[in-house]
């Protein structure tokens, strides 16, 4: 049987899967499941938001701050999205990474200026990305690079659309590059190219978006440090870019300006990019690491670095994860967040400074809200996945309603249900995710799928 999402929330909508666990370099935050934010780490520019420059080494709630869908993390900046549209950000801001309209660090959180209908955030090095509604990428901040792919290499401390881009479902930032996923399962960068971080071939900057070479069915992005990594539906896992540490995890430590294959990776349902380490989550829930591991950011109990996955101690149940600077943070399907890596300034959140080589339990934390991550057998069944449009959904009890969703979070499709099995007819539509939400036995239960 299928693993199926749970969705905790009664509204299903682009904003509900959203990020829930995120890292900035030094550190970390989640959402609880009263959609308030926890904070903890390094505090030095007010990246905690908690209105003062203390670091933590157990979470602290921001106050101020509540309705948030999701979040994200830069080097010394935090952002998060509420469920009404709006952005806020908070920390370092010389480069205008706020998006508020000027320069000044901000230690409580501020609204990002003209954002409205955001669906998707993410945060770069020194920059930040947003996607809208209407599938258009806006970006703020640091520019040096191209890295807000506005076709000029000029900051901004307000919002700009990305130039040329449209029909995008999903957004990543790497340290000074950033990427984007398409509704026909391409992806395309922009920013910093000197590792072949773009992923097209060349060496060569740009300010403004290219396409990565041969990569096709990609559902899931995410950016490293220096490097870059895409999930394709067949569940396994590309990566391009620096490989110094083997963060392309292809058992080479050769730099790649195009996509490689991660060794020996097959079922893959998530990723996510440290700067010179990468994460993945295998369909069994175990959570998988490779590169750079001299704090033990791997988390396999050990201080050596790899070039091939090598699985995490002791995490099962695993749902999503996050890579800083060099610790990582994984979520279980109990609500509870682990951490493990450098913790010179308590980014682990586990109350003590130290470092730990395998995972370590967050302490004080709230029951962290997994809107789009926590997975349980369910009583629902959608197959083939992916398709041409053409599903068959079974259901146990042969009664409930049964709604589809695009990346947008338009309703395509509703109907009820009244048998076991359903012929589910989606082959009108375009091309790309979507998501099916099956209301049934008081409980919601959705699945990602593909049409190719």
């Amino acid at each position: 049987m299928k693993k199926l999402l749970l969705i905790y929330t009664s509204v299903f909508s682009a904003p509900a899967f959203g990020q829930t666990v995120a890292c900035g370099w030094f550190h970390s935050l989640t959402i609880c499941d009263d959609s308030t934010v926890r904070a903890w780490g390094r505090n030095n520019y007010g990246q905690l938001g908690n209105g003062n420059l203390t670091n933590s080494n157990v979470p602290i709630q921001l106050s101020s701050l509540t309705g948030v869908t999701a979040i994200a993390g830069g080097d010394i900046h935090s952002l998060a999205l509420k469920n009404d549209g709006t952005v806020w950000a908070w920390g370092y801001n010389l480069y205008g990474q706020l998006g508020n309209g000027n320069n000044t660090d901000s230690n409580v959180p501020v609204q990002v200026n003209s954002l409205t209908g955001i669906t998707s955030i993410n945060g770069g090095g020194l920059h930040s990305l947003a996607l809208k509604s209407d599938s258009t990428v806006w970006a703020w901040g640091y520019n040096f690079y191209g890295q807000m792919g506005s076709g000029n290499n000029t900051d901004s401390n307000v919002p700009v659309q990305v130039s040329s881009l449209t029909g995008i479902t999903a957004i990543a930032g790497g340290w000074y590059h950033s990427l984007a996923l398409k509704n026909d399962g391409t992806v395309w960068t922009w920013g910093w190219n000197t590792f072949g971080e773009l992923g097209n071939g060349t060496n060569s900057n740009s300010n403004i978006p290219v396409q990565v070479t041969g990569l096709t069915g990609i559902i899931v992005i995410a950016g490293g440090g220096e490097h870059s990594l895409a999930l394709k539906n067949d569940g396994t896992v590309w990566a391009w870019g620096r490989n110094f540490y083997g963060n392309l995890g292809n058992g080479n430590n050769t730099d790649s300006n195009v996509p490689v294959q991660i060794s020996s990776l097959t079922g893959i349902t998530n990723i996510a990019g440290g700067f010179s380490h990468s994460l993945a989550v295998k369909n069994d829930s175990t959570a998988w690491a490779w590169g750079k591991n001299n704090n033990g950011q791997l988390g396999n109990g050990t201080t050596t670095d790899s070039n091939v996955p090598l699985q995490a101690i002791s995490l099962i149940g695993t749902t999503a994860i996050a890579g800083g600077y060099s610790h990582s943070l994984a979520l279980k399907n109990d609500g509870t967040a682990w951490a493990w890596g450098n913790n010179l300034v308590g980014q682990l959140g586990n109350g003590t400074n130290n470092n730990s080589n395998v995972p370590v339990q967050i302490i004080g934390l709230c029951s962290v809200l997994a809107v789009n991550e926590i997975t349980e057998e369910a009583t629902v069944t959608v197959y083939p996945n992916p398709s041409n449009g053409s599903l068959t959904l079974t259901l146990s009890k042969g009664e409930g309603i049964v709604e589809v969703y695009n990346m947008m979070g338009e309703l395509v499709f509703s109907c009820k249900l009244h048998t076991t099995h359903y012929e589910l007819d989606l082959r009108s539509k375009s091309k790309g995710i979507y998501f099916i939400k099956v209301i049934a036995d008081d409980k919601v239960y959705s699945q990602k799928v593909v049409i190719e």
